[in-house]
């Protein structure tokens, strides 16, 4: 338990700092790709995998790991590359996304390494399996690819963004000219997710692809006083983002005299248990592991509807004191 503690006071240290620690791995070929360390549970060599009749071409077989059974993807298959044939030589990833556990089957693992979000680009044109690429950065002179791995799971086992009737009715935005959501998110799918959880409460969404143009964009709108800055309530925010992490995009919001005062959520397929400690640092009002409407639906409704209660309160007390 003690270096448990230690890991992850470690980990933490990296929140607000705008960094990150990427494991990298090779699939098929020369060519490193990484994932952010947060994700992953631990890496061993492959066991022995059985095979699971009728299963999606891009999932393997199952492996027991110390009395669970997991899915083991093979990772280069889910993004268009050949399978990895000698399994035996191989190694699992097994990580933890949006609440579920899984294995990734990679060629070989290379090392990991800490870089500063800065660091951490958008996918050039034209670069190997750009479409699950949310973004690259340079190790020892090499582009390394950064997977999507949110996509590869969706295309794998699907995503219902449906929210119940009866969801809805409890959530319903409480003020229709203030129901602005600002989403910060690097991957398609999860903005998608967001943004249709979003309408279907009412509310309306501007998306922004990482931290940097969410950033800019808040600035913009508080300078020129813009209409959308009038009617933005909340802001939403994956945590991994390439130029600029959601950590550090909360605690810059906190540190805006014209910004701390909205509600941040961040919203994120990673899990465990420093997310409260994160939270409470950064000075983010809420974190929701991605993804379930309902859970997420349920917090950005408290949060615009607290955002809202506040702001009628602010103005009352103006108005007597006038």
């Amino acid at each position: 338990m003690t270096g448990f503690i230690a890991a992850v006071d470690a980990r933490t240290q990296l929140a607000g700092q705008n960094r990150m620690e990427l494991l990298l791995f090779r699939l098929r070929g020369e060519q490193r790709f990484g994932i952010n360390v947060f994700k992953v549970r631990e890496v061993i060599q492959c066991p022995r995998l059985t095979t699971v009749p009728e299963s999606n071409h891009i999932v393997c077989g199952v492996a027991n790991i110390r009395g669970k059974t997991i899915s083991v993807i093979d990772l280069g298959v889910a993004i268009g590359m050949p399978p990895i044939e000698d399994t035996a030589t191989a190694f699992l990833v097994i990580t933890e996304y949006n609440r579920n556990i899984q294995g990734f089957l990679v060629s070989s693992v290379d090392s990991i390494v800490n870089h500063n979000w800065e660091q951490i680009l958008s996918p050039p044109e034209g670069s190997v399996a750009k479409g699950y690429l949310v973004a690259v950065t340079h190790v020892d002179e090499e582009l390394v690819g950064i997977l999507d791995v949110e996509r590869v799971l969706a295309e794998l086992r699907g995503f219902d963004t449906t929210m119940s009737e009866e969801d809805i009715a409890a959530n319903t935005m409480v003020n229709e000219e203030r129901n602005l959501v600002l989403i910060a998110d690097d991957s398609v799918v999860a903005r998608t997710q967001v943004s249709k959880t979003i309408e279907q409460l009412g509310g309306e969404v501007v998306v922004t692809c990482d931290g940097l143009e969410a950033w800019d964009l808040l600035n913009k709108w508080v300078e020129t006083e813009s209409s959308e800055f009038q009617r933005l309530s909340l802001i939403v925010s994956d945590i991994e983002m390439p130029r600029m992490d959601g950590y550090t995009l909360c605690t810059r919001i906190r540190d805006h005299a014209g910004l701390r005062h909205f509600p941040v959520v961040l919203h994120t397929s990673m899990s465990g248990g420093f997310n409260e400690s994160m939270v409470e640092k950064v000075g983010a009002d809420d974190f929701v592991s991605k993804f379930d409407p309902k859970d997420l639906g349920e917090s950005i409704s408290t949060h615009m509807n607290k955002k809202h209660d506040s702001s009628a309160s602010n103005e009352a007390a103006l108005a007597h004191a006038s």
